[in-house]
Formats: C-alpha cells, structure tokens, sequence
C-alpha cells in the first residue's frame, strides 16, 4: 500500500492466483527418482545418503503411473523434474529420459554436479534433456563446507563449463544462502557474470530435516534484509538474470526481487512423485500432506480430486498469520514451511525483513 492505495498490480496477481487454482493445470512433476547421495549436505531436507536403504523407484512403475496425463494434457506441457538424493546415481538415467520424450513429456534434473562429467552431458543431451539447475553454494571452501566433501567444489564448475557450453539447455544455478557465505555473493556475482551464466536463483534456508539442527545455516533479519537488497540491486544492473526463489512473500520486495509477485504453486501446479509412490507436491514438503500413492490410486485422479489442503489454504491464517495484513498476498506463505501441526508458520521472510534494523 502507498497511502492507503491498494497495490493494483498486486490486486491483479492474487485474481490470477484465485483462477489458477481452480484450473490447477500441471505443469512441473517431479520424481524423486532415488533417495541415494554422493554428498552429505548440511541442508539436506530428506536426509539422503550414500548408504540408503531405500531402493530406487524402478522407471517402468513411475511411467506408468503418469501415461494417462497424455490424454488430458497437449504434448510437452508439462516438464519432469528428475530429482533425488542425486539423480546421477542412476544408471539408467538417460534412458528414463529418452523414455519420457518419447512419450511427450519434456524432462530436466535437478543436480549437484559432482558426476557431471562429459561424457554424462552427452548422454542426457542426447536423450532429449532440456533442463538442468546446478547447486552452487558459495566459493570453494563455503561450498565444501555446506556439502561435506572438499572436491564438491571443484566438480561443481566443471560441470557449470560443460553447461554454459550447451545454448539448447534450459538452464539455471541456484545458491542456498546462509550466515557462511552471504559475505561472497559479490564475488559469486562476477564470477558467474563472466562465465555468461544465464540465471541465477537464491533461496534462503528452510529449517526442515538436517537444517532444522544446523542452526549455522539460517541468517539473521538483518542478513535477509541485506540478501533483498543485494538482488534488488543487481537486478537493477541487468548482467545477469537473478531472481529470489519462490520460497516466500516479501512484502516491498515483490517484484524486485523476482519477476513476478509471490505464488507457491504446490499443489495447484506443481505434483512430485516420491521415492515409496506417494504423490504429493514439491518434494520438500512435510510428508504428513501427502496426497495418495501411485500404488493403490490413480495419479490423474488424485491431481483433480485431492490436494484440497494446498487450493484452500485458509487453514494457515493461524500463528503469525492470524493477524497478517499480508495474508490476502500471501495465503500463508509456502507450503513446505509449514509442518504436521499446522499451528504456525516456522518461517517468514517478510517480517524478518520488516523488523531488521541494520543492514549487514
């Protein structure tokens, strides 16, 4: 508001939400193709590892599960996620790919670079890939340091030059910002300016699974402040493509920190398959809200008929909400920083930033 007139651009964005929701079209389906890691993030939210005992999901069965999208949706809209744990870990990960361009789904991954070597590239070039976002998370010690392993760096840039080689790719990188290695966004700034990187994505860190007891990771309100201006800022120089994360409402923020004003599509455009067959929405979220398995239900009809809780949300006006003049553009904030209870909010951004005082 600006002397108590309403924000017209932001009247019209929570219209849009409003149809959006109750065309709930799918758009982006991820797989949790495997619960295994070759790292052991600090910031993990599923806890993977190297020793997990959780098989792989085999392709046939997710496959399967999905088919039936063909005759509600047209060809190619909507794009596979492959996520993980760590989808290069797969053996048969280019022929899931080549299997689901075949059947007219695009398909991309979500990686930590530390396989990602040519001779993969090829492979998933290849097999139709046309999407990959690549975890970069500071400079090489802040980076080793968050992913537990001292060459993670390293294999991370190779596999940033074998990416920003490929004009075909769809591409962005994605830093996880914390109290460690906020100080370098400057220099992760020109570094990624000079390799002609095309977009640039920042998340803070939810406090879920291994983050929610590495306290290190969170920033303080002053810190949140700084991370808005500095996107705001670069943003405004125009060098490169950055954007905060969809993870939260920003209240003065919007719109210049991101393209567009806050929308947490979970569950209105946004399904992920899981590793056991549940069907949820963004793989981050608690899994008390998930919605069926592709084991006993049918995934077309979960998609239309379930995920009530995610397209009516006015469940979370409670806790920090209760009161929020922002709720009407916030809807609560997004769907994987609430938990099984259901009481509050565990984190918001916008009053982090309304009640920081000093900048970093």
């Amino acid at each position: 508001m600006i002397n108590n007139i309403p924000n017209i651009g932001q009247l019209i964005h929570n219209h849009f939400v409003k149809n959006e929701t109750k065309l709930h079209e799918l758009n982006y389906l991820f797989w949790e193709c495997t619960q295994k890691c070759n790292l052991s993030c600090k910031h993990c939210g599923t806890d993977c590892s190297a020793n997990s005992g959780i098989k792989d999901m085999p392709f046939e069965h997710f496959l399967d599960a999905i088919l039936p999208l063909k005759d509600k949706y047209r060809k190619d809209s909507i794009t596979v996620v492959i996520s993980g744990g760590e989808p290069l870990l797969r053996d048969d990960l280019a022929n899931c790919g080549r299997k689901l361009r075949k059947n007219g789904f695009r398909w991309g991954i979500v990686t930590n670079g530390f396989m990602y070597d040519y001779e993969i590239h090829c492979k998933l070039l290849a097999a139709g890939m046309g999407a990959i976002t690549l975890s970069v998370d500071g400079l090489g010690e802040s980076h080793n340091w968050l992913r537990g392993n001292s060459q993670s760096f390293s294999k991370a840039m190779q596999a940033l030059d074998l990416i920003c080689t490929s004009d075909r790719l769809n591409y962005d990188v994605v830093t996880c910002v914390n109290s460690k290695n906020i100080v370098e966004l400057e220099y992760l700034k020109s570094y990624f300016i000079a390799k002609q990187v095309k977009s640039w994505r920042l998340f803070t860190i939810a406090p879920i699974g291994r983050a929610f007891i590495n306290k290190d990771l969170q920033l303080e309100k002053e810190q949140t402040k700084y991370l808005m201006d500095f996107i705001t800022q670069t943003r405004l120089e125009n060098k490169i493509d950055i954007k905060l994360s969809c993870e939260a409402f920003v209240g003065d923020y919007e719109k210049r920190v991101r393209d567009a004003h806050f929308f947490c599509r979970a569950g209105i455009n946004i399904a992920s398959v899981l590793i056991d067959g549940s069907i949820s929405a963004c793989p981050n979220i608690n899994r008390h809200f998930i919605q069926g398995n592709i084991y006993h239900d049918d995934f077309v009809d979960v998609w239309e008929n379930r995920f009530q809780i995610m397209r009516n949300r006015a469940w979370t006006k409670v806790g920090k909400c209760a009161n929020c003049k922002e709720y009407s553009n916030c809807n609560g904030g997004a769907m994987h920083l609430w938990n099984e209870d259901k009481d509050c909010i565990m984190k918001c951004l916008h009053q982090e930033i309304k009640h920081a005082t000093v900048l970093v």
